[in-house]
């Protein structure tokens, strides 16, 4: 006889969902207290900059008649460009193509010689390099004025005296030490992990520096364009120094063309000063947070 199984019923197990715990609130490692000893401090640090500034834009918007009358921060009466025009029609594009020459020259030789500097003295690990690599850091410790008539000797002797490369040499070898200090500050940010797997990849020194080293150094290669294009643009010792006619003056020689022997026009020279930082100030703008990451040593991160 056949006993029909019937089948078991399922048991319904009721899962009751507890709710997740709360979650743990983070521990600020700052306070909500005010600090008004560091506002002070910000408030006068903004004063000093930004007060220059706005005089130097209000006297270059000023009749060169009324300039040295009245309050120098006060907002000028009756706002004219005559100044602005008198600089360019006297020659300003000539000075800022010169100082662009100068400016992409120092740039473009600073990067090709300090990049692969620091690579070796990071990437080598004999005593030779680390000795070579201090040396050459002593172009920190030796300023420009200290050389000067050695260089002008030297530069006399080359046939270079009063040409732009009279300028662009001597200001990319100053700049080049600060230079490869920071980008090899950059560089050993670079994991060796990354070296190791392209070397067992088989890529050469020359293609890790390529694909690797530069992709990852990019802050510290910023922060090196911005500091060699502003000691080009605002360096005035070499081209006083090594040039002497009009041909190769740069924006900071042409500045006294508005300094005569019966007096200076200091609106016309203020407009000058105005134009002349516009651009270096684009540049920056543009590259801000690189130089900061170069800055602070996070650049190859």
């Amino acid at each position: 006889m056949t006993h029909d199984t019937l089948p078991h019923p399922t048991r319904t197990t009721s899962s009751r969902t507890t709710p997740p715990p709360p979650p743990k609130r983070r521990r600020r490692h700052w306070t909500k207290r005010a600090n008004p000893v560091a506002g002070l401090g910000s408030v006068l640090w903004l004063a000093i900059v930004i007060i220059p500034v706005y005089a130097m834009l209000s006297a270059s918007l000023t009749p060169q008649d009324r300039a040295l009358t009245g309050n120098p921060l006060s907002p000028p009466t009756d706002p004219t460009l005559d100044n602005y025009n008198t600089v360019l029609n006297t020659g300003f594009g000539h000075l800022l193509s010169n100082t662009a020459i100068v400016a992409v020259a120092v740039v473009a030789i600073v990067l090709v010689l300090s990049i692969p500097l620091a690579y070796v003295a990071v990437r080598t690990r004999d005593r030779w390099s680390g000795a070579a690599f201090r040396l050459f850091l002593l172009g920190v410790a030796i300023p420009a004025q200290a050389v000067v008539v050695p260089l002008y000797l030297l530069i006399a002797q080359l046939d270079l005296y009063d040409t732009l490369l009279a300028v662009i040499l001597p200001t990319a070898a100053f700049t080049m030490p600060v230079s490869v200090l920071v980008l090899v500050g950059t560089l050993r940010d670079v994991s060796e992990d990354l070296y190791e797997a392209m070397a067992l990849d088989g890529a050469s020194p020359l293609r890790m520096l390529f694909q690797l080293t530069i992709p990852l150094a990019k802050g510290g290669i910023s922060t090196v364009v911005i500091y060699a294009a502003l000691q080009a643009w605002n360096g005035f010792l070499f081209p006083l120094i090594f040039t002497q006619s009009d041909g190769p003056r740069v924006l900071t020689l042409g500045l006294f063309n508005y300094v005569s022997q019966f007096g200076v026009n200091i609106p016309a020279l203020l407009a000058s000063v105005v134009l002349s930082g516009v651009p270096i100030f684009a540049v920056y703008l543009v590259a801000r947070r690189a130089l900061v990451g170069g800055l602070m040593g996070v650049g190859g991160k």
